[in-house]
């Protein structure tokens, strides 16, 4: 409750600091008729400092908010070929109306600059060129220097924190979510802005109706028609290395198609571009990023908290293809194809230490273990996608008919010195060689269309998809495993097959009156789902099954009709979007082996809430709300006992246990600032969640070899999170400067070896971003981030400390204009327990640039000071746990790339 009352009153303290007075009217030229297009401002006497302004509409309506201290305050209205306006004002709410003069004005010449930053409605548009420095080749690389953008290695777009759900290219939508390649590889000279389209409802009907809370990115390129691309070739040693790039791009009125070849063995996950970034609206239907049901895995070596290019030892092939037509006359109508294929291959090792304190619950007379770990794996992924589309204000229609294929295989060298047996004091090396065949094949069809029935709109959804997933775990010697009884086999395999259905139908009218709309809406999901596993042992070739008590043959079925209403409301400054479903769930276990059968049948009440409210001309509130119920889903229960690894036997059934129901609510609000006029953006955010569950999971644990089961025990977790980002950008010295900081204060409970208990997790981040180009020949680009961990284990009164930073600097100088010389530093740190280790790596370049053919050639020396190993420390309060871990990275390299535009 304190909570609540908490977030309660930073709402409606953030709503009281920020009280504002709002000046309407109506403007007219000397004749009657409105003027549109004049713009209005609201400055305090005798500062030349703009709080407000607003644009006319068509109709000369103009409406502005604003919020001062001065009990007067200036209006000033503008309009070509009209005599300015200037008027003092009361500091209170009014409506005012005007006709202005007109006054012919003489251009004696014409000088043209462009704004960095423009507002417009709820688009917002950046100059690129404004941003960009002379070592900057992709859009990408422009966008992470404007404030309030940031973006991900795999090309994801985040804007004011959060992720965008379109990304256009001269307002077209090719890539359907996957727009990563794109992003990371058209030429920032085809773009000439790049307009955020915040509130952006991606279907054209809905708009002015259903309100969105997420933005839209649209690149606008310099010329209508582009043929562009960009390309690189490379090679490089320590070992034998190679890089290639090549990524054609057509963007015409009627057709638009990008082909992407990618392939290296330098360190640059390519393929991750092709995954889902932005889902768009759920009118659109239903899209989800294909993946696999995992059910078992060999042991993995730990990824280093690093650039993927310190540490990733692979060789990749990706190829992709997208394409956009139009295939009738009328343009409304839209194909899109796209395809993808995938083959990869990665290495991955480490060496892992666990010293236990005396008196863990774990290992209770403590003691330290080592462990390596060898992995290689192999991927193939191939993916087919046909999208038919029709995005238009009288009729909307969107078909998705997606194909995945999956082939892979993983392998492990395990070497591991274990705690010591009961009754004994000497530890166990034990070693091993893991492997998983892991194929999965999926088909999913997403269709929704809304069609206007006099005054309504009636939408139909329906989503289907088939999954099977197969995957076969062996491991040898069996004797790896004679804690689990495994000690007579030779190998022991794992298997497991799964299949799901799963069936989605939805239908709704959307009823409109003045600004509300109301959308009532039925509807039904079907899932049925079933696993059949089983674990064998093998001896001279011959394989035994190992008994009833570890096969698992069992079902898992869902049926959830629904109704619901939407209610939304949209004015020039609100938006309200509020979904009040009742969902009846009706779910059934069953466990064919040892007849077990569960049910849960339940009528839930699950709303969802968001609004916004502009004020102030720059500023916005954000409130949700949600409640939402989980009764488990495939996977959750099977009787048998099942190697979900090597060294974890579980399985998720007892006789106490009942089907679960976990109730989670959250509340949240975000008070947003985007001022064009100055360059300044910052966001302040507050969440709050609970989640409200039945049963817990509890381990039994050597320190090694693990054991899991779920008991009936009722606990409740809590999160709670603030956080602020502040962006500014200087453009007297093009310098781009944003701050973040958050604090996270959470708990969670847990059973380890029969212990419950309560652990707490307080968590502090801050973080820096800077980047200048004012001299023309440096750039300097810097990013810093740090962090702070106190985790409290409530059981044994024990408090653990851990802390670490990283920051990132790289540096260009450019003598001539063909020649630049790059430096980088990365230095990463982490401590807990007395433990401290600090990783740096510098990388220094040279580029020479054929300026009239606009192509690179670069050399990189990577890794100057050949570091092999990575090193972390983490902490455990509850087992009592201090871990380090040292995983190998790539050695010093070099690479010489040339780079090249296609156009």
């Amino acid at each position: 409750m304190k909570k609540l009352l908490s977030f309660i009153l930073v709402l409606s303290f953030s709503l009281v600091v920020f009280a504002q007075k709002t000046v309407s009217g109506i403007i007219n030229d000397s004749d009657g008729k409105p003027l549109a297009s004049a713009s209005v401002t609201i400055e305090e006497p005798g500062k030349n400092a703009i709080l407000a302004y607003g644009i006319s509409n068509a109709k000369g309506e103009y409406k502005v908010t604003f919020t001062s201290a001065e009990s007067d305050l200036d209006l000033k209205i503008k309009a070509f070929n009209q005599k300015p306006v200037t008027k003092s004002i009361k500091n209170d709410d009014q409506k005012m109306n005007f006709s202005m003069d007109s006054q012919a004005t003489e251009i004696q010449e014409v000088r043209l600059k462009t704004k960095l930053i423009t507002k417009r409605g709820d688009t917002i548009s950046y100059d690129l060129k404004s941003f960009e420095n002379k070592n900057d080749r992709t859009l990408a690389d422009v966008l992470k220097k404007i404030p309030g953008i940031e973006v991900g290695k795999d090309g994801a777009v985040k804007y004011q924190g959060e992720p965008i759900n379109k990304f256009y290219v001269n307002g077209k939508d090719l890539m359907e979510g996957g727009y990563g390649t794109i992003n990371n590889s058209l030429p920032k000279d085809a773009v000439s802005k790049v307009e955020v389209m915040e509130n952006h409802q991606p279907v054209s009907i809905l708009r002015d109706k259903v309100p969105s809370d997420q933005a839209a990115l649209n690149i606008k390129l310099k010329k209508s028609v582009t043929m562009t691309g960009r390309g690189e070739v490379g090679a490089g040693f320590s070992p034998l290395l190679w890089n290639v790039k090549l990524t054609p791009m057509f963007f015409g009125q009627k057709n638009q198609w990008v082909v992407n070849y990618k392939a290296n063995n330098n360190g640059e996950s390519v393929e991750n571009e092709g995954n889902l970034l932005g889902f768009g609206s759920r009118w659109e239907g239903r899209r989800s990023q294909a993946g696999q049901k995992s059910w078992t895995n060999i042991e993995t070596a730990g990824v280093p908290n690093i650039g993927e290019k310190r540490y990733l030892l692979n060789n990749v092939h990706y190829f992709s293809a997208n394409l956009l037509t139009s295939p009738f006359k009328n343009k409304e109508w839209e194909l899109k194809a796209n395809a993808s294929y995938t083959n990869n291959s990665i290495t991955r090792e480490d060496i892992q230490t666990r010293v236990y304190q005396a008196g863990s619950p774990t290992v209770e007379e403590g003691g330290t273990f080592i462990s390596s770990t060898n992995n290689r794996f192999f991927d193939n992924v191939a993916k087919g996608e046909l999208i038919f589309t029709k995005n238009a204000k009288k009729g909307f229609f969107k078909n998705v008919t997606t194909w995945n294929s999956f082939w892979n295989t993983y392998r492990a060298n395990v070497d591991n010195n274990l705690p010591p047996l009961e009754g004994t004091t000497a530890p166990i090396r034990n070693m091993a060689d893991e492997s998983l065949e892991s194929p999965t094949g999926t088909f999913q069809n997403s269709l929704s269309t809304i069609i206007p029935w006099k005054d309504k709109l009636v939408n139909f959804m329906s989503y289907i998809k088939y999954q099977k997933d197969r995957q076969t775990l062996t491991v040898s010697p069996g004797s790896y495993m004679s804690r689990f009884g495994f000690q007579d086999f030779e190998t022991v395999t794992q298997y497991a097959n799964s299949e799901t259905m799963e069936v989605n139908h939805s239908a709704s009218v959307g009823l409109s009156y003045k600004k509300w709309t109301f959308t009532p809406e039925v509807g039904l999901n079907l899932s049925f789902n079933n696993l059949k596993s089983a674990i064998t042992g093998s001896i001279d070739n011959s394989s035994y099954y190992l008994g009833v008590d570890k096969q698992n043959d069992v079902d898992w079925n869902e049926v959830r009709p629904y109704t619901q209403v939407g209610v939304n409301f949209k004015s020039q400054n609100f938006n309200l979007n509020l979904n009040l479903p009742m969902n009846f769930y009706g779910i059934t276990y069953k466990d064919n082996i040892r007849q077990d059968y569960l049910d849960k049948s339940k009528t839930v009440f699950e709303p969802n809430l968001f609004a916004s409210l502009d004020f102030a001309s720059f500023f916005k509130i954000w409130a949700f709300a949600n409640q939402s119920y989980d009764f488990g889903n495939f996977g959750f229960l099977y009787g048998g006992n099942m190697l979900t690894s090597p060294t974890n036997l579980q399985v998720r059934y007892s006789d106490n246990v009942e089907m679960p129901e976990y109730l989670s609510r959250m509340a949240g609000t975000r008070l947003e600032y985007r001022n064009p006029l100055n360059n300044l953006f910052f966001n302040v955010r507050y969440n709050y969640s609970t989640n409200k569950r039945n049963l817990l999971e509890s381990y039994t644990t050597d320190g090694f070899i693990s054991r899991l089961t779920l008991e009936a025990l009722e606990n409740t977790t809590k999160s709670q999170t603030e956080s602020v980002e502040v962006g500014k950008y200087f453009p007297k010295f093009k310098t781009n400067l944003s701050i973040n900081a958050s604090n996270t204060d959470s708990n969670t409970f847990s059973k380890f070896n029969n212990i419950f208990g309560e652990s707490t997790n307080s968590r502090q981040t801050l973080g820096a971003k800077f980047n200048n180009a004012y001299f023309s020949w440096i750039s300097v680009d810097y990013n810093i981030s740090m962090n702070w961990n106190k985790n409290t284990n409530k059981v044994f009164d024990t408090v653990l400390n851990s802390s670490g930073w990283n920051h990132n600097l790289s540096t260009y100088i450019y003598p001539s204009e063909n020649h630049t010389f790059g430096f980088n530093w990365d230095d990463l740190s982490t401590s807990a327990s007395g433990e401290n280790f600090r990783n740096s790596f510098f990388d220094v370049s040279y580029q020479y640039t054929w300026v009239k053919r606009k192509i690179d050639f670069e050399f990189k020396w990577l890794n100057i000071a050949n570091r092999k190993v990575y090193e972390t420390v983490s902490v455990d309060a509850f087992q009592q746990l201090v871990t380090t871990n040292q995983m190998y990275i790539r050695p010093s390299q070099f690479m010489f790339t040339v780079k090249f535009n296609f156009k």
